[in-house]
């Protein structure tokens, strides 16, 4: 199994709009690395949903339930690609990017290194850390 952060506008897709919804399409990537990504992810691979520009924080946790397919917005070049994600919780409660920030040990990961990347891949490690902060009061 793998794990990764998929990083959405709550105004425009929220986790709870994935909860609601019950799964939904990813589509509408456009950068060639989180391309790279989708394509990498794999049926049962655990995402972090992550809440950007307004929220800025970690709202809870999806799984892939369909690998990559093209993307049915994408021109007829063919170049971008989907997957399919279902919700599995909300998280205990929200962890924020200052938190995250603030924690040493996740100094290094794509949220902070790579900040505009909407889908990203992080290590296991990373990925219990960031439920254990979910977890703290």
């Amino acid at each position: 199994m793998q794990y990764w952060m998929m990083k959405t506008e709550p105004g425009e897709f929220s986790f709870d709009d994935l909860v609601r919804d019950g799964s939904t399409v990813w589509d509408g990537v456009r950068n060639f690395q989180a391309r790279n990504n989708l394509k990498a992810m794999r049926k049962g691979d655990q995402v972090l949903i992550y809440h950007s520009v307004t929220e800025k924080a970690l709202a809870g946790i999806a799984k892939v339930s369909r690998e990559f397919y093209p993307d049915p917005t994408d021109n007829p070049k063919g170049d971008w690609v989907v997957v399919e994600v279902e919700p599995v919780k909300p998280l205990k409660r929200k962890v924020t990017l200052a938190e995250v920030k603030a924690t040493p040990a996740l100094a290094e990961i794509p949220l902070i290194k790579q900040s505009r990347l909407s889908v990203m891949p992080l290590e296991k490690s990373v990925f219990d850390q960031l439920l254990a902060l979910a977890a703290s009061s």
